[in-house]
């Protein structure tokens, strides 16, 4: 069932590439001030990235995997950036000219909140090719990478429905934005589809991203230890690098974690923890990264609206927990429910 294996709006896949080696964060290129002209070649992809940065075992990371793969296959000159702690949408600005002016093509903002800033850098950067991950922004020259979050959600709430024996699972979201509301409403779906007698008990950390909501696993962790007291017993996250909390909590307490975005059974940061995540939503951010670094290498840049969906297993549900196997009914009504959300004759909630 791991449907992060490939893309098809380019035709091209990306493997799930080992993370160990960027756990612990930082950056591998750091862009500078420099304001000079582009630079005429050996530069490529350029990835920003969102709050949490790299070493979140998750949306950053996967955003990672593809800078890395584009890296190996072009041999060219990369950049991955880290945010700043209480950033503006002026740093973000910056950030993102100064990749421009520097010669990176593409340069990419990892994550929604790069939408303002990319709205107004890529107008003044017209040979360079932009995208945004999980926002939309017009302009000639910006592909927005977009994906059906609900529908990876709906299948790790079938899996909830059928690993639960307290007939109790949470759902915990890093930030109350429309983004996270994609992934709450596919579980809660998916489980009530499931198994109606089941209750989905919810947690967002925070209001605004300011606050947290993606970049503080202690705040994850006390969500998930309010919701396993609730009789939780399966609980899944949807909340960066705050996520790596839920799963601290639901492994401690010996009950399920479901991750998000990256395989986080197959996260080394969270391997102590590995028994106890049945499984993880995926989304393909690092085939989306590939892709667009793809096309603009091959001459012909993505722009415009790119949505992943289950069906160019642009989401998907891992299956790297040979745990999953054991619960009875479990990877046959996955394998079900995927095939329905395909052929259309199940339609996956937004909200």
């Amino acid at each position: 069932m791991r449907r992060i294996s490939s893309l098809t709006r380019v035709a091209v896949g990306v493997a799930s590439l080992a993370l160990a080696a960027t756990a612990c964060g930082g950056t591998s290129n750091e862009a500078g001030d420099d304001s000079s002209s582009a630079s005429s070649g050996g530069k490529g992809l350029a990835i920003a990235y969102d709050i949490g940065g790299k070493g979140d075992q998750s949306f950053n990371d996967a955003a990672y995997a593809g800078l890395e793969k584009a890296k190996a296959e072009f041999g060219y000159e990369t950049a991955d950036i880290e945010p700043t702690d209480g950033e503006t949408d002026a740093d973000k600005e910056q950030r993102l000219a100064s990749l421009a002016k520097q010669g990176y093509n593409p340069v990419i903002g990892i994550g929604f909140a790069y939408g303002p800033a990319l709205t107004a850098v890529a107008s003044k950067y017209p040979d360079t090719t932009f995208g945004i991950v999980d926002s939309v922004v017009e302009g000639a020259n910006v592909a927005s990478l977009v994906f059906a979050e609900q529908e990876a959600s709906y299948l790790a709430g079938v899996a909830a429905a059928k690993a639960t024996k307290t007939n109790t699972v949470g759902f915990v979201g890093g930030v109350d934005i429309p983004l996270i509301h994609k992934f709450e409403a596919g579980y809660k779906q998916g489980v009530t589809d499931t198994n109606s007698k089941v209750k989905v008990v919810s947690q967002y950390l925070t209001q605004t991203a300011e606050e947290g909501g993606f970049s503080s696993p202690d705040k994850g962790k006390a969500a998930a230890e309010g919701q396993l007291e609730k009789n939780a017993d399966v609980i899944y996250q949807a909340a960066g690098l705050s996520g790596q909390g839920v799963i601290e909590a639901a492994a401690t307490a010996k009950k399920w974690a479901i991750g998000v975005d990256s395989d986080q059974y197959n996260q080394a940061a969270l391997s102590k923890y590995k028994d106890y995540i049945l499984t993880s939503a995926l989304k393909d951010v690092g085939g989306a990264v590939y892709s667009l670094a793809k096309s603009v290498k091959d001459g012909k840049p993505l722009t415009g609206t790119q949505t992943f969906d289950l069906k160019v297993d642009g989401v998907g549900l891992a299956d790297s927990n040979p745990k999953m196997a054991e619960i009875a009914g479990l990877t046959d009504a996955v394998a079900k429910a995927k095939a329905g959300i395909i052929d259309g004759t199940i339609k996956v909630k937004t909200e």
